[in-house]
């Protein structure tokens, strides 16, 4: 699949289903499910990697993790799901020419077909407008952007008239500049479907309301592996019970038939 076929089912009215994946495990689930998207977030530095934020994680990691969720399809290519990287804290906030080199090399060295960016400052605009022109399928991302953490926290963005005019902007100005898309992640429903109407390009929503062309979520949280679940995405399943609950039980049933006791070897005289 190509990022333009997302267009397509927005103007077909058909809605959109993203998913994460980290590795080629993760991948198999999620392209059963018969998701169109794959993102590989930078969420896996939380979810696989045991990080407090998704700041820590590296363009290598993220190809690493990209190339294994390559390798855990087994459709043929062209009916595989779509999939999204996303370019990394300090990937793309230093420049053009670094952005290029390591979303290129993300399309290159794994079966990427488009990257995403969180924000629409004026610096990021200019990197999606290179990345864009040079061939390079850019999402877009609003909202609660989590690689800025420390200055937003997680709390629900856009609470106020000039903070929702401020992202109908950003809005407008990342589908001008050739995004394909754009995820706008926790931010309040009204507000999602007016970009929605607004935007030609494909709205996907993360704890932004039904009012969206489609929805984006971390696989994680929705079979609930996760620690904690965001408020906007509720677990599916409690899989951290189930799972430790069958494995305990295997360990426990393990310990229930000891092994024969050996007498140690008599050391030779």
């Amino acid at each position: 699949m190509r990022p333009s076929e997302l267009i397509k089912f927005k103007q077909a009215g058909r809605t959109i289903t993203i998913l994460t994946a980290w590795d080629s495990l993760s991948a198999a689930l999620v392209e059963a499910s018969g998701a169109d998207a794959v993102l590989v977030g930078d969420s896996l530095a939380m979810v696989a990697l045991g990080h407090a934020t998704t700041l820590p994680v590296t363009p290598d990691q993220m190809l690493h993790h990209t190339q294994a969720v390559m390798r855990g399809f087994r459709n043929p290519p062209a009916q595989q799901p779509l999939i999204i990287c996303d370019l990394p804290f300090l990937s793309y906030q230093c420049g053009e020419e670094q952005a290029m080199a390591v979303a290129g090399r993300l399309l290159k060295e794994s079966n990427a077909a488009a990257v995403k960016l969180e924000g629409a400052e004026p610096e990021t605009v200019a990197v999606i407008d290179r990345l864009v022109r040079m061939g390079i399928p850019v999402m877009g991302h609003l909202g609660l952007t989590p690689q800025a953490v420390h200055h937003l926290g997680y709390r629900r963005q856009a609470e106020d008239q000039r903070s929702q005019e401020r992202i109908l902007e950003q809005a407008q100005v990342l589908e001008t500049v050739g995004c394909f898309a754009l995820v706008l992640e926790h931010i309040p429903a009204e507000l999602a479907g007016r970009i929605r109407q607004r935007l030609a390009i494909p709205v996907i929503g993360i704890g932004a309301g039904c009012d969206c062309d489609g929805q984006v979520r971390v696989t994680a949280d929705l079979l609930g592996l996760t620690p904690r679940q965001p408020p906007f995405s509720p677990a599916l399943i409690q899989g951290r019970d189930l799972f430790t609950t069958a494995l305990d039980q295997w360990v426990r049933d393990q310990q229930a038939h000891p092994t024969t006791p050996t007498t140690p070897p008599k050391p030779d005289c």
